[in-house]
């Protein structure tokens, strides 16, 4: 468990769940209880825009804030830690909707957090970030990061991918189906789950190779392996469609190659101190409820 602590407790940067200007009144209030607690609020100037009040850029506010926070649900944190992530400050989630996995804190805990907060009682995950990019057969090059997964399919549905797999220049698979899910711990319990794939403790650091409705006689199963490995991935005669945390896509000719391996810092989750991450497995996804 990482013992990071944040070096200032004085000021939030916030990033709203996009095309959502309902959210106003919630964001009203939650800034409210931040300031009273006596931590300063600036808007990404995009969520402000959507609410029409006055916002910030959005390097400017990663740049001045001791910590950042999503307000929606999981999607917009995991937009926010990808854009952000070369600022490396701890990122909270407040859930507008239901529990999520990632954004755990739901509007009605704001104020005791804060007071946490300030109480040094709040944990800082150090969550495994996937560094990826495409080598296109021009010689450009693509870059990304991701948080929960890199999926490739192909771009036509209801249509097989072939994709030959390497790891660590060894070619070790050929996957023909409907595509492959490479997850990190974290979304573990995203796409990969619903593939077949394993739960992972999101403080593992490995990656989850998780074939999707693979086309082929021989038993193809999710693999596991350690995050210092490197993983290249080429669709052999088909275009295929390389999705980032299902939020950004990029295309994958014949003659290109995905290479995917462990970012060098991990994503920083800011945590209530006592949440537990196996309470939240069983409220989410049922465990132990009978039938």
């Amino acid at each position: 468990m990482s013992k990071e602590r944040l070096v200032k407790i004085e000021k939030a940067g916030f990033v709203l769940r996009p095309d959502t200007p309902s959210i106003k009144e919630v964001y009203q209030k939650i800034k409210q209880q931040f300031e009273g607690q006596g931590i300063g609020v600036m808007l990404a100037q995009k969520s402000a825009q959507m609410l029409g009040e006055e916002g910030v850029d959005f390097d400017e506010m990663c740049l001045a804030c001791d910590f950042l926070v999503s307000l929606g649900g999981d999607g917009t944190l995991l937009s926010l830690v990808r854009r952000s992530y070369q600022y490396h400050k701890p990122v909270v989630g407040i859930n507008a909707g239901s529990l999520g996995f990632l954004a755990d804190i739901t509007v009605s805990e704001v104020e005791p957090f804060l007071k946490q907060l300030h109480e040094d009682a709040y944990t800082i995950d150090n969550r495994m970030m996937i560094a990826g990019y495409i080598k296109k057969r021009s010689g450009a090059q693509i870059n990304f990061f991701a948080l929960n997964d890199v999926v490739v399919t192909s771009p036509i549905p209801s249509k097989m991918v072939h994709l030959n797999a390497s790891i660590d220049g060894e070619r070790f698979n050929s996957y023909r189906g409907d595509g492959i899910i490479i997850s990190t711990p974290t979304g573990s319990t995203a796409y990969n789950l619903a593939a077949g794939g394993p739960v992972v403790y999101p403080l593992t650091k490995a990656f989850i190779i998780t074939p999707v409705m693979a086309h082929s006689l021989t038993n193809q199963r999710p693999l596991v392996v350690p995050a210092d490995f490197y993983i290249e991935l080429d669709a052999e005669k088909y275009e295929a469609i390389v999705s980032v945390d299902g939020q950004e896509r990029y295309e994958l000719e014949e003659g290109d190659v995905l290479h995917l391996g462990g970012a060098e810092q991990g994503a920083k989750l800011l945590h209530r101190e006592k949440r537990n991450y196996f309470t939240v497995l069983k409220e989410k996804l049922h465990w132990g409820d009978r039938l």
